[in-house]
């Protein structure tokens, strides 16, 4: 996947694929309290001067957790893991899966040396881009699920799960609403996940030329923390605005998000929910990646074996590549 010192080609593309969708999914149930944290500190308005019913809800990444957990139960803090799970599947197997072979067609197969960040970084463009059109649906969904706090008593919920806001979505919006606010979520996540592959790409390479340091752990570490850290810095703007249209329908367009936003509450609206992205990004970039790299040597270990396994039988050898 990402600047691994023995490289990918003894990986199958399926391999990677299982290992990226595996990594991101555990990463995901550890993490998700902390995003639905950051959705409902975006999601929420300015306060009208001098109107006290319209002071703030939340404050803070701790503080919102403690009120979403004391007036909805614990188990509010894991609401829209079921889609997060989907588009974890969906999206993070194939930013990643796609990740190695689209940077390798854009250095070309005769490249020597060091890819150039540039390179790193239009290949994670592209993935990103690719992955999340497919995998908007689910990342719509999920918003929604998140965005929906305590109810009054006797006012039902939009949806009862996952599935049911699937279909209630495409019967009463249309199939096409599905892919609401696929605008800034195509640049969101292609900015975050050029931000998260092509730096920790990087900062990886960079390490592993530090004497005394090896392809282990503690590498790992540093680079998960690197990249999520250059995420939240780069992608917050388009995240707020991604969430803001995807859990409302009062914007006509991605630019009338932005401008009302700006207008009404300043530019460090685009910088609502800072501290849980980078609580939440930068823990959930240590958890995959840490969790991708194990990942990938089980499936190493294992398609090795099978590989001895069928030279034994076969008494011929299978090509190194995939």
């Amino acid at each position: 996947m990402v600047a691994d010192s023995k490289g990918n080609s003894d990986i199958s593309f399926a391999g990677i694929f299982a290992s990226s969708a595996f990594a991101a999914c555990f990463a995901e149930i550890c993490t998700i309290p902390l995003d639905t944290a950051k959705v409902r500190l975006q999601l929420q308005k300015k306060a009208v001067a001098g109107d006290a019913a319209a002071l703030p809800k939340y404050r803070g990444m701790l503080g919102t957790v403690a009120t979403i957990a004391r007036e909805e139960g614990a188990a509010a803090l894991w609401k829209g893991i079921i889609p997060g799970l989907h588009r974890q599947c969906i999206y993070g197997g194939l930013r990643i899966g796609l990740y190695e072979p689209v940077k390798n067609l854009y250095v070309g197969k005769d490249h020597v040396g060091d890819v150039p960040l540039s390179k790193k970084i239009l290949a994670a463009l592209t993935t990103g881009a690719l992955g999340i059109t497919v995998a908007n649906p689910t990342d719509l969904v999920k918003v929604r699920l998140q965005a929906e706090g305590k109810l009054a008593p006797g006012v039902p919920r939009r949806y009862t799960g996952a599935l049911n806001a699937y279909s209630t979505i495409v019967r009463q919006e249309g199939i096409g609403a599905l892919w609401t606010g696929i605008g800034p979520n195509v640049a969101r996540n292609a900015i975050i996940n050029a931000a998260e592959l092509a730096s920790y790409d990087q900062v990886k390479q960079t390490i592993l030329k530090i004497p005394g340091f090896t392809d282990n752990v503690v590498t790992h570490l540093f680079a998960g923390l690197g990249a999520g850290f250059f995420a939240v810095c780069i992608g917050s703007p388009v995240d707020v605005v991604k969430s803001r249209m995807m859990g409302d329908a009062v914007y006509k367009s991605t630019l009338d998000c932005f401008i009302k936003t700006l207008k009404n509450e300043g530019p460090l609206a685009f910088y609502k929910g800072f501290l849980p992205n980078f609580g939440r990004l930068g823990s959930w970039n240590v958890i995959m990646f840490l969790t991708l790299e194990q990942a990938k040597k089980f499936v190493r270990e294992l398609q090795s074996s099978g590989r001895k396994n069928k030279t034994t039988d076969t008494g011929s050898t299978l090509p190194g590549g995939h």
